[in-house]
């Protein structure tokens, strides 16, 4: 499937999913309602209509379809296994009960019935992996019948092409017929006109790399001339990392390379569960923000909240805000301990910093004295996960360009570099490493592991130093 076609195919399967959840719901709550000779639970327990289950049906039906696509759930359906399924469907079953029980938690929604929601794991998932197998089955028969398959022409250089062809031949769905191929180095426009006229395909596919862009235009009005779609490969432009996409600006269509996740509905949940965590995380821990300012106030006489320049995203400049942890001219004494750092590239460490007063190590050990910057979070300035920030001035030390795709994402109070031992990493060209796996990887799946790990990081007490 390609492009538009597969967007309407994923929402076609989303809302036919969603019906499919929605009729499970259904038959879970009359099979425990009716409670036929007490098989669904115990008979003396009368649970509510239907009708009040109305908040659980309105997050599980739409959104679960949601998080399965965050998953991968609709990618490469001819190229799945049962297992990876079933993974996935677990993954989203997570994050879905994780949104419930927060609800009964903070909100006193009352999930009226566990029953009924332990047999829709079952039955919803069984009904979804059931029509996942017939979609593959009736795809499968689909593609193998010729009638079905889209015809198409490949235009453009001739080693472009044969690259082009291979890759279209070994795809996932082997739904696209090569009708022609028109070396536009060696033929002319009219051949490829000639070519439209005997096969009739239903796009032209051109790959530009090696024709001069004059001539890929003449075959683009052409194509536009005979009322054909012309598509224009963008492997012309080798990139590494980034990839293209289309968009509009100023009125102009322009091709667009991401090498970091651009706008979309993920990164949309991912700001949305951001401020919300912040939220519930800042009235979960307020004892420990009364508790950490009447230590420092204790033990440092001067300012509780340290504020200080740091890089955003994309090296924008913000005040960070965290618990003072350190004396008040921890600033102008950093000169004189430059010889000791014990990082890499141009980042500032020492272990056991004398500028550390004793409660503010207690602080750090117990990663307390972080806990501001979730007024950071709430701003918009930082994120749960992502990159830790750094100081606008070791951000202009940092000499590679590669080393600054870092900053490509919004800051982050966790990362991977914090729960993969931050006290024992001391090279920066390592960090970079995990951060930029983390902005290649990133998904909110991704962001649910390290929030999880940060978990038992802090318990260990293994906190900045």
């Amino acid at each position: 499937m390609l492009g538009r076609k597969q967007e309407i195919n994923l929402q076609i399967n989303q809302i036919l999913d969603s019906c499919l959840i929605l009729f499970a719901f259904w038959l879970c709550h009359t099979l425990r309602y009716y409670n036929p000779n007490g098989w669904f639970g115990p008979i003396d327990i009368n649970i509510p209509e239907f009708g009040d289950f109305f908040w659980l049906i309105a997050i599980i039906v739409p959104f679960t379809p949601v998080i399965l696509e965050m998953f991968g759930y609709y990618e490469h359906p001819l190229q799945k296994t049962i297992w990876r399924s079933v993974r996935q469907l677990g993954q989203a079953l997570i994050v879905i009960g994780v949104v419930i029980g927060g609800c009964v938690v903070f909100f006193k929604w009352g999930a009226q019935s566990r029953i009924v929601l332990g047999m829709l794991i079952f039955i919803g998932g069984g009904v979804l992996l059931i029509k996942e197998a017939l979609m593959r089955k009736r795809l499968r028969s689909r593609t193998e019948n010729w009638g079905w398959r889209e015809d198409i022409l490949l235009a453009g250089g001739g080693s472009d092409i044969e690259l082009l062809r291979s890759q279209f031949e070994s795809g996932d769905d082997s739904s696209l017929n090569i009708v022609a191929i028109i070396n536009l180095e060696q033929k002319d426009v009219k051949d490829l006109v000639s070519a439209l006229h005997e096969h009739s395909p239903e796009r032209v596919v051109i790959a530009a790399g090696q024709v001069k862009f004059g001539k890929i235009q003449e075959a683009i009005k052409a194509c536009e001339a005979e009322g054909v779609e012309a598509w224009l490969s963008t492997d012309f432009i080798r990139t590494s990392i980034a990839r293209p996409s289309l968009d509009v600006l100023g009125g102009s269509m322009m091709m667009v390379f991401r090498s970091a996740p651009g706008v979309s509905w993920a990164i949309s949940i991912k700001d949305l569960y951001d401020r919300v965590g912040a939220v519930i995380i800042i009235l979960l821990t307020l004892p420990f923000w009364l508790f950490a300012y009447v230590g420092i106030k204790l033990f440092s006489p001067g300012p509780a909240i340290f504020k200080q320049q740091r890089g955003g995203k994309n090296g924008r400049p913000f005040p960070i805000y965290k618990f003072r942890t350190m004396v008040i001219d921890a600033e102008k004494q950093k000169a004189e301990l430059e010889s000791e750092n014990e990082m890499s590239g141009p980042v500032f460490k020492v272990t056991n910093d004398p500028r550390i007063f004793r409660f503010g190590g207690f602080l750090r050990r117990w990663s307390i004295d972080e806990l501001p910057q979730l007024v950071n979070v709430l701003l918009g300035q930082m994120s749960l996960v992502g990159p830790r920030p750094l100081p606008i001035e070791e951000v202009a030390r940092i000499e590679h360009s590669a080393q600054r795709r870092r900053l490509s994402m919004k800051p982050g109070l966790t990362c991977l570099w914090q729960v993969s031992g931050r006290n024992t990493i001391t090279s920066f060209d390592e960090w970079v490493a995990l951060d930029l796996e983390y902005i290649d990887n990133w998904s909110i799946w991704l962001d649910c592991k390290v929030l999880v790990l940060t978990v038992p990081a802090v318990f260990c007490q293994r906190g900045a130093e």
